[in-house]
């Protein structure tokens, strides 16, 4: 057989991921947070793309974008009783990607968008009829004290030396936000150049300031300082305090046999030991809690039905600015500017473009695919985690006829805040357990609720042995296999039947 150069012709189809197409389905996975991070990063890189503030889509001179039209609300409110207001989300993200948008989405062939798009918001704007008109409320409130500020505040009133005030403000900025001094003393004894023996008499002084327990260097001290102070400190709580491990595993016997009681002695110990308070530099606060902000709001209307809205607070809001973009391209024009700048601007105007139409078309997605979760869903929100149904992303996507990797992304990093608290949109997906009776599957998560709570209500003389809790489960229509239970009571970090009894009656589980 010869060998040689020749020219072939194939055809064949190939799946291509266009940029553009990349951009949407990543848009699509982020949280509202994230998505806004992800914006003011082009905001900086696109000089066409403008943040709106306001209620319309003015620039700076108050004048509407080029080619603009009415905004519409920026969240769409979806009534599950109605079967239209389902009708009005787009076609799924998986579809065609030259028949994903259109012009009648209410964009134009401009650039400028309306609907949803324009009307993304990153921030309430603020009135300026108020702006410059004194202080704010904010700067009429007053601060709470913090944990340093309120024991400088009592180190001040304490007799002490020069020296000893020296080293009762460096014990005093080694607190952490609990009130424990973790830095070793050796190492703040070196650093004044003092001995170590003087700033342990110092903690000692520190150690009497109120809430009793500040300025301890580990758990062990913590609580002996709170328990002296009750006068509670005898020698059979300081060897349950030098014990501690042995408490974390519920050793009951091994407690017993160190302290030198009988059971009941130890279980008063461990409900004295529960009174006491581990951290007592949280009572002046900490860190700022982050508190967790939902993509998307299920609301009760009044007639019963279920409304689902995007958290608007958290979405950006940005138009195109085509007027800017025909002013440079006619001034470029006029002085003849390169090919480079020209295939910049092109670039910056289809990004643009691209980007307000992925915004609009992930809002819709998320609504759709939020509002056949809250359907699927009903009776948990109605009854509550006993009547959560078994769901998967099949059954989603089928209903709403979109692909499964598209449901998802949508689930992913987004939350959803109920009339039953705030979950993550991926705990409503479920395995099934089946009925006894052959009926309606139960949901997994349901059935892990049902195990807790029959063990929770039992009685510490008439515990329930896994075989026992399947045998209720049954009478109720659940077929479930023992180490089916078994594996769901671990997974909630609950002891087997023979350690609850034991840790039930010293009163180390909580009953009921």
């Amino acid at each position: 057989m010869a060998l040689g150069p020749r020219l072939e012709l194939r055809q064949g189809q190939a799946l291509v991921m266009t940029p553009q197409l990349q951009q949407a389905i990543k848009l699509l996975q982020l949280s509202n947070i994230e998505l806004l991070a992800y914006v003011e990063q082009e905001l900086e890189r696109n000089p066409l793309l403008e943040r709106v503030e306001g209620d319309n889509g003015a620039d700076d001179g108050g004048e509407p974008f080029e080619g603009e039209t009415d905004p519409v609300p920026a969240v769409e409110r979806l009534d599950l009783a109605s079967d239209a207001a389902a009708d009005r989300a787009r076609e799924a993200l998986d579809a065609d990607v030259d028949s994903t948008f259109t012009n009648d989405s209410g964009y134009d062939a401009a650039g400028a968008g309306s609907g949803l798009d324009s009307n993304y918001i990153s921030g309430r704007g603020g009135d300026p009829r108020f702006e410059d008109e004194g202080s704010s409320l904010e700067q009429t409130l007053s601060e709470a004290k913090n944990l340093r500020e309120h024991v400088q505040e009592q180190w001040q009133l304490m007799p002490a030396n020069a020296a000893d005030r020296m080293i009762g403000h460096a014990l005093i900025d080694a607190l952490d936000e609990a009130g424990y001094v973790t830095e070793p003393l050796a190492d703040i004894a070196a650093r004044l150049g003092v001995e170590e023996d003087e700033v342990e008499a110092v903690l000692l002084d520190l150690q009497t300031i109120e809430p009793v327990g500040l300025f301890a260097r580990s758990l062990k001290e913590c609580l002996a300082l709170q328990l002296r102070d009750r006068n509670r400190l005898d020698p059979a709580m300081q060897a349950l305090l030098d014990n501690l491990e042995l408490l974390a595993k519920r050793d009951v016997a091994g407690l017993m046999r160190i302290c030198g009681v009988d059971q009941e002695d130890i279980a008063d110990m461990v409900q004295e030991i529960r009174a006491l308070n581990p951290k007592p530099g949280l009572l002046f606060g900490g860190e700022p809690v982050q508190t967790l902000i939902p993509d998307v709001f299920v609301r009760r209307a009044a007639d019963g039905s279920w409304t689902v809205e995007l958290n608007s607070d958290t979405l950006p809001r940005v138009l195109v600015n085509s007027r800017y973009y025909a002013r440079v391209s006619r001034d470029n024009k006029a002085t003849g500017a390169d090919k480079q700048t020209k295939s910049y601007l092109s670039d910056c105007l289809n990004s643009a473009n691209w980007l307000v139409k992925s915004l609009d078309q992930r809002a819709h997605t998320i609504l759709k695919v939020a509002s056949e979760i809250v359907r699927q869903q009903e009776n948990f929100l109605r009854h509550g985690v006993s009547h959560l149904k078994p769901l998967n992303l099949r059954a989603v996507a089928e209903a709403i006829e979109m692909h499964e990797s598209t449901v998802s992304r949508v689930t992913s990093n987004k939350t959803m805040a109920t009339p039953r608290g705030i979950f993550e949109m991926k705990y409503f997906f479920t395995a099934s357990i089946a009925a006894t009776d052959g009926g309606e599957a139960f949901s997994a998560e349901s059935i892990r609720h049902r195990i807790k709570s029959l063990i929770d209500a039992e009685d510490p003389n008439d515990i329930l042995s896994d075989d026992k809790i399947v045998e209720i489960l049954a009478g109720k229509g659940v077929d479930i296999a023992r180490r089916t239970v078994a594996k769901y009571r671990e997974a909630m970090n609950i002891p087997s039947s023979v350690e609850r009894r034991r840790l039930k009656r010293a009163g180390l589980l909580k009953v009921g």
